[in-house]
C-alpha cells in the first residue's frame, strides 16, 4: 500500500468526540480513575483534586512534591497496564455526606473535602477500583477495567493548573492523556495529532512572516506583518466588494465608548468579566461605574447611526457594515495564537428590518455567507439552529419575541433545505442565531459564519421607523458576521490550507527566478507589468543558484513561480512551475497575466 493509500484508509476511520459517545465517555472516566491510582502507587505524596473527560481524551490533576518527567509518564502509562490487566471491577457505593467526610479525612486528601463540599446532592456517591482505590464520582464507567484496551491508551504531556482555575491557588500538575476504543483509532489520532503540528498556524504563521506575538505588547494581541496585512486587507477588500453590491453601507465606529451604552445593550451586566477594566476619572466615578471601556461589540455603536435620525419605512432595510476590532479580557490560560486573542476584528454588519422584510433579509445574508464560504474554498460545513434555554435566566426579553426569532431562523434553513443541527442554550443573550460550524482537514470544528436575528436590542434602546400608515414601530436587527473573527478565520485558513493559499488570496502571487544577472531587467520588467495590473508578483535578487531559488520558493509557498533564462528573454516568455501541478512548459508573459487574472477572479487554481 502506497503512502497516499495508508493516509485515505486513515481517514476512513471515525474518531467519535467523547460527548457523541456513551462508550468512550465511559473508557475515559474509567481511564483518569486508572491513571489517578497508578500515580498515588508510584508517588504516595501526590494527591488528587479532579479528573475529568475532555472532547479527545481526559486529564487529572494532581498536587504532587516534584514535577512529573516524561519518564514519570512512561513508568505511570506502564502502572496502568498493569492495573487493566488485573481485571479490577468498577463498584459504584451511596454513602452519607458524614461517611465520606470520614472517609476522606482518613485518607488526608483535602481536595476531596473541598469537592464534596461543593456536591449538593445526597446521598454521595463514590466509585471503586477494586478494593484499594476510590474516589468521589456519579460516573459513568466501565463495568470492568478488563473493557478498557491498554494498547488504546497514551499520556500525552503534563501542563501546570491551578485549582479552581484560580492563580491565587495552589498550582498542580494537570495530565493530559487519551483513550479510544480500538489501537486503529489511536493511531489515527495519533497521525491527525502529527499533522495538527505541521499545519499549526503559530509556527507556519511565524515560517510565513504573517504574524508575531511580542512581549511588551502583551499576550492575545497580534502584530500584523506587512505580508500578513496584505493578507488581510485582501479578504477585507474580497468581503467590502461583495457587500457593496448587495446595498451594504459602510461605517466606522471608535475603539472606546461610555460603560452606560453598554449598560443599555445589556452587556455590561452580562459580561462584565469578560471586558478590559473600566476606565474612569477618579474614584468618585469608578464608584458608581461611570467612565469608558473598550469595546466588547460593535451593535452598540451602529445601533447609535440608526438611532442619529428618524428613518422612514422607505429607508429600511438599512444595512450598516463594518470591520470593527473589539476587545475582550480572556484569561491568559485561554489565549491560543490567532484563534483566542484579546482584540480581533469582526466583519460585522446590523440590518435594520421591518418584519416583512425579515425573511427575505435573512436569506439574502445566508446567501452571502455561502457565496464566502464558496470563495475560500470552504465544503465541510453544517449549520446550528443557536436557539435560547428557557431554564435559563441569561436572556433577555419575552417568550413572544424570542418565538418570532426563532420561527424566522427555522424558516430560512427549511426553505433553503439545509441539513442542520439544534443548539439549545448556544444563542446570543439578545437573540438566537444561525452558526455555520465548519469541519476543517483534521476534522476539528470551528464556528466561523453566524447571523442572528434580534427583537431585543431595538426595544431596549427604543429605535424607531415610520411605517407606511404613519405609526411609528420597532425595526427588528440582523447581526450578522460571515468571516467572525478576522484573526480566528485567518488561523483557521493557515491550517486548512497548510499554508498553501489559493492563488486569489496568497500575498505573493507569483516570483521570478532569474537564472543570471543578464535576465535581471527582464524580470524587473515583468514584475512592473503585473504589479500594475494587480498581479502581486516578486523577484528574487539573491543571486542563488536556481536549485535553491526554487527550494526557497517552495519553502515560501509561493503558489506560481516563474523560471527566467535566456530563451525566455528572448521569446517574451516564462517557464511556469506550480506548487499544485509542477512544470507547466514555457508561456508567454501576456497569457501567463490573461491566465493568473482569470483565476484570481473565478477563486479558482492555475
Amino acid at each position: 500500500m502506497s503512502p497516499n493509500q495508508e493516509t485515505q484508509a486513515a481517514e476512513k476511520i471515525y474518531l467519535p468526540r467523547t460527548s457523541e459517545s456513551e462508550t468512550l465517555k465511559k473508557i475515559r472516566h474509567t481511564a483518569s480513575h486508572i491513571m489517578a491510582m497508578a500515580v498515588q502507587k508510584l508517588f504516595p505524596k501526590a494527591q488528587v483534586t479532579i479528573g475529568p473527560w475532555i472532547e479527545n481524551g481526559f486529564y487529572y490533576d494532581f498536587d504532587n512534591p516534584e514535577p512529573f518527567s516524561d519518564q514519570d509518564l512512561k513508568a505511570i502509562q506502564k502502572e496502568m497496564v498493569k492495573i487493566i490487566n488485573r481485571k479490577l471491577p468498577l463498584v459504584r457505593e451511596e454513602v452519607s455526606r458524614e461517611e465520606a467526610q470520614k472517609r476522606i479525612e482518613r485518607i488526608k486528601e483535602p481536595y476531596k473535602l473541598e469537592i464534596l463540599a461543593d456536591i449538593k446532592q445526597e446521598p454521595i456517591t463514590i466509585y471503586h477500583l477494586g478494593e484499594e482505590w476510590w474516589d468521589l464520582c456519579a460516573g459513568p464507567h466501565v463495568k470492568n477495567t478488563k473493557d478498557i484496551n491498554p494498547k488504546a491508551i497514551e499520556l500525552e504531556s503534563v501542563a501546570g493548573a491551578y485549582w479552581r482555575g484560580d492563580e491565587t491557588k495552589a498550582q498542580l500538575q494537570r495530565i493530559y492523556a487519551t483513550a479510544w476504543e480500538t489501537p486503529e483509532q489511536l493511531a489515527e489520532y495519533k497521525r491527525r495529532k502529527a499533522e495538527a503540528l505541521r499545519r499549526d498556524h503559530r509556527k507556519l504563521g511565524k515560517e510565513l512572516g504573517l504574524f508575531i506575538f511580542a512581549d511588551p505588547v502583551g499576550p492575545g494581541l497580534p502584530l500584523w506583518t506587512p505580508k500578513g496585512t496584505l493578507l488581510r486587507t485582501i479578504l477585507e477588500d474580497f468581503l467590502k466588494k461583495e457587500q457593496l453590491k448587495r446595498g451594504y453601507l459602510p461605517v466606522v465606529t471608535p475603539h472606546i465608548a461610555r460603560v452606560d451604552l453598554f449598560k443599555t445593550s445589556g452587556h455590561w451586566q452580562k459580561y462584565k468579566e469578560d471586558i478590559f477594566p473600566l476606565m474612569a476619572e477618579d474614584a468618585e466615578a469608578a464608584a458608581i461605574e461611570q467612565g469608558f471601556v473598550l469595546k466588547p461589540m460593535n451593535c452598540p455603536f451602529h445601533i447609535q447611526i440608526y438611532k442619529c435620525e428618524l428613518r422612514s419605512y422607505r429607508e429600511l432595510p438599512m444595512r450598516l457594515a463594518e470591520f470593527g476590532t473589539v476587545y475582550r479580557y480572556e484569561q491568559s490560560g485561554e489565549l491560543g495564537g490567532l484563534t483566542r486573542v484579546r482584540g480581533f476584528t469582526v466583519d460585522d454588519s446590523h440590518l435594520f428590518v421591518t418584519p416583512e422584510q425579515l425573511d427575505n433579509e435573512f436569506l439574502s445574508v445566508v446567501d452571502l455567507i455561502l457565496t464566502v464560504f464558496r470563495s475560500l474554498q470552504l465544503k465541510n460545513f453544517k449549520a446550528r439552529l443557536s436557539f435560547r434555554d428557557p431554564a435559563s435566566d441569561k436572556y433577555i426579553g419575552g417568550d413572544e419575541v424570542w418565538n418570532k426569532a426563532e420561527g424566522a431562523i427555522r424558516r430560512a434553513v427549511q426553505q433553503l433545505g439545509m441539513d442542520h443541527v439544534e443548539g439549545i442554550g448556544e444563542a446570543a443573550f439578545y437573540g438566537p442565531k444561525l452558526d455555520f460550524i465548519f469541519s476543517d482537514a483534521l476534522d476539528r470544528e470551528w464556528q466561523l459564519g453566524t447571523v442572528q436575528v434580534d427583537y431585543n436590542l431595538p426595544e431596549r434602546f427604543d429605535l424607531e421607523y415610520v411605517a407606511e400608515d404613519g405609526v411609528r414601530k420597532h425595526p427588528v436587527m440582523i447581526h450578522r458576521a460571515p468571516f467572525g473573527s478576522l484573526e480566528r478565520l485567518i488561523g483557521i485558513l493557515i491550517e486548512e490550507y497548510a499554508g498553501d493559499f489559493p492563488l486569489w488570496l496568497a500575498p505573493v502571487q507569483i516570483r521570478l527566478l532569474p537564472v543570471g544577472e543578464a535576465q535581471i531587467d527582464f524580470t524587473k520588467e515583468v514584475v512592473a507589468k503585473m504589479l500594475a495590473l494587480g498581479i502581486r508578483a516578486e523577484v528574487d535578487l539573491s543571486g542563488d543558484r536556481l536549485g535553491k531559488l526554487i527550494r526557497n520558493a517552495e519553502k515560501d509557498k509561493i503558489p506560481l513561480m516563474a523560471v527566467v533564462g535566456v530563451k525566455e528573454v528572448e521569446t517574451n516568455s516564462l517557464s511556469i512551475r506550480t506548487r499544485a501541478s509542477g512544470e507547466l512548459g514555457v508561456i508567454t508573459v501576456d497569457q501567463v497575466v490573461d491566465k493568473i487574472q482569470g483565476v484570481i477572479n473565478n477563486f479558482s487554481n492555475f
